[in-house]
Formats: C-alpha cells, structure tokens, sequence
C-alpha cells in the first residue's frame, strides 16, 4: 500500500486500509512521513465507545492518531525553514486565523479548527504520510529522539494548562492525576516557580514516577494517595500536608487532570479561600460539581482545552533544554500493525506512555 492507515469505523472496529498520499495544495504546506504515535485518552476513548463529541461511523471513519513525530517528506513552494529529512514535533490542529476567535489570540478554540483524529474533521497520524502546514512544524535536534518527541504534544497541554492557571513563584499546586498529561503540569508547574507540589492518584507506582521525575530541591511536596473513605478526604488531606482547612488554608492552585467527578469535588475542597482550579481532563459533560463551594470561597475556576499561542513552543524549549526526563515516559512500542495492543495497553493503566511505530519506521 503506498500510504498505510489505522481506521476506526466505530467502537471495537479498526481496519488497515490504504489511503490517498497527501499533496501539497498550499504554498506552506509540509507532507510528513510519521515516524511515531503516541497513544493518548480519548484514542483509548474511541476505540472502545466509538468517539466522544462525534461519534465515529462506518460511512465516517476516521484515520486514528495526533501525538506525533515525523521527517519532511516534501515541503511547497513557500515554505523556507524546512527541508526534506529534517525531524519534526507536529502540532496537530491548525486553526483557521481569519475568526474573530483567532484573532483575539485564542486560536485553540476556533470552531473550524482541523484536528488530527478528530472524527467527520481531519484524519489523523496512523498513517505513512500526513500533511500540516509548515507553522504547526517544529524542528527538533539531533539529541531529542523522534520517539520523545511525540510527548510534545502532551506537554503542549500541560504548558497551557498551567501558564492559563497563573502558577508563579512561592504557589502550592495540587495536580490531580499523574498520567502523562498531570506529571507534565507537575513538571511545567515546577519550572514556573512553584514552592510545593503534590501529586495525587490511585496509582502508588505512577506517583513513585512522579516523584522521581521531579527530583531532588525541595519542590515535590509527595504523593497522596486517596483512601476512598468519602466525605472528609480534602479534610484528611490538608492535615497531611500541614494545612489547616478551618483557617481558609489550601493549595494556592489545583489542576485537575482526570477528568473524574470525585477528583474535582477534592480539588475545590483543597484549595485554600481565593485559590485557582484548572480544569485539564476531560470527562462526563454533567457531573455533580461543588459550585456552592465554588462561591463561598471565591475560586476562580477555569478550563484548559489543548494548548494556544506560544504554548508548544516553549514545552519544545523546555525538553531541548534537558528540564525533562522524557525517555523515562516511554514504557512501550509496538508495531504499526499493532495499534490495538497499544490502545488497550494504555486502558489497563500499564507504563506511561505507548507508542505505535510508523509504517516504515524499525
């Protein structure tokens, strides 16, 4: 097949196909030959419920993948940064820069944004080739491996979630999850300033990582691990952390990157009075959230979706610069043949992140 892909046609059904190779329409456009697939959440989401939002159909299926690294395949006329071969981090959407959206400077949030993996909207990076334009390209050095490099795209979140939030010098954060989107806010939260933070899960072994991974200085604060006994826990936690709930004490910032319902109840029981939620992790649409807490403490409270101006350039930054371990993230790699190993690897909880290899990476 000249161009190999993932497709899903609904919950349960992926199939090998071979699709139209891409080719350059735009003067700034850049075909990619994928080297790597991260698999994240919402793929493991798709696979086993059929989509989120959209749902995936049989006559609308959907090439699988957005977490991804490649090498310039060909480049159009107008674009002079980049040559065939060059190593690429991809930023997966390009939004449309002409809404009054894109440009108030919130680009992440154009409502005719093309996301890879994006069901009835843009085929993703299971594939041989796969085409962005050049600004969503980011070259990489020789040091960083086209494997770490599909963690740029989680990082991406993690530093918007956390420049959007207002973590600064001398704050307490509280990161709620320590998958790979959380233990990157942990990490960004650390290079912004923060004095203390705590990770917390119901994995002990992915809060060992944590903990390790942010190193010695003083910053991590520790793992909590909750103990499922209900009403009282933020309580229980405070206390351990030598916060004293009745004196309006907390965490200056909590980010939420679970997306589950008890999680956040906790995060806003944790904060301290005038404190900042970020809402990182997608979950349920409805749940049953503590406004009433919300108001009498006066938290102000915020959503995180993807990652906007600047956001994936400086976690580049960040990573070219050594501040993370990022090849400590990367557990396993499977096959592109493979991809459903490495979906439902991902759904049992096992390592940090899976990758699927590209069609003619070895």
């Amino acid at each position: 097949m000249a161009n190999p892909s993932c497709l899903l046609y609904g919950a349960g059904d992926a199939r090998y196909e071979d699709r139209p190779i891409p080719s350059i329409t735009s003067p700034t456009d850049v075909i990619i030959r994928i080297a790597y697939t991260g698999v994240c959440g919402s793929d493991v989401h798709f696979w086993h419920h059929g989509g989120i939002k959209r749902p995936i159909t049989p006559t609308h299926p959907i090439t699988m993948g957005h977490e991804a690294s490649g090498t310039v395949h060909a480049i159009g006329p107008g674009v002079t940064a980049l040559c065939p071969g060059d190593r690429l981090a991809l930023e997966p959407g390009y939004a449309c820069h002409r809404c009054s959206i894109c440009k108030s400077g919130r680009y992440n949030l154009c409502p005719r944004m093309k996301f890879a993996g994006v069901p009835t909207i843009c085929h993703g990076t299971l594939t041989r080739f796969f085409k962005l334009p050049a600004d969503n390209c980011y070259k990489i050095p020789d040091s960083m491996g086209l494997d770490e490099a599909t963690l740029m795209e989680p990082l991406g979140v993690a530093v918007h979630s956390v420049r959007e939030v207002g973590v600064g010098p001398g704050m307490r954060v509280c990161v709620f999850g320590a998958g790979t989107v959380g233990m990157f806010c942990m990490l960004v939260a650390r290079e912004f300033g923060a004095e203390m933070v705590v990770g917390v899960d119901v994995n002990e072994r992915k809060l060992g990582f944590a903990g390790e991974a942010m190193g010695e200085g003083g910053v991590w604060g520790g793992g909590y691990v909750p103990d499922g006994k209900g009403e009282g826990e933020g309580k229980r936690m405070l206390e351990r952390f030598g916060m004293e709930e009745s004196e309006g004490e907390g965490f200056d910032v909590v980010i939420e990157a679970t997306g589950a319902e008890p999680c956040m109840r906790m995060g806003v029981d944790v904060l301290r009075v005038g404190g900042r939620f970020m809402q990182t992790g997608l979950g349920r649409r409805n749940v049953n959230f503590p406004m009433g807490t919300v108001a009498e403490k006066e938290i102000a409270l915020k959503g995180c979706f993807r990652y906007g101006p600047g956001d994936f350039a400086l976690g580049v930054q960040f990573a070219v610069e050594g501040r993370f371990p990022l090849n400590r993230f990367l557990t396993k790699i499977v096959a592109f043949e493979q991809a459903v190993e490495a979906w439902e690897t991902t759904a049992r909880g096992e390592g940090m992140k899976t990758l699927i290899r590209g069609v003619d990476t070895l």
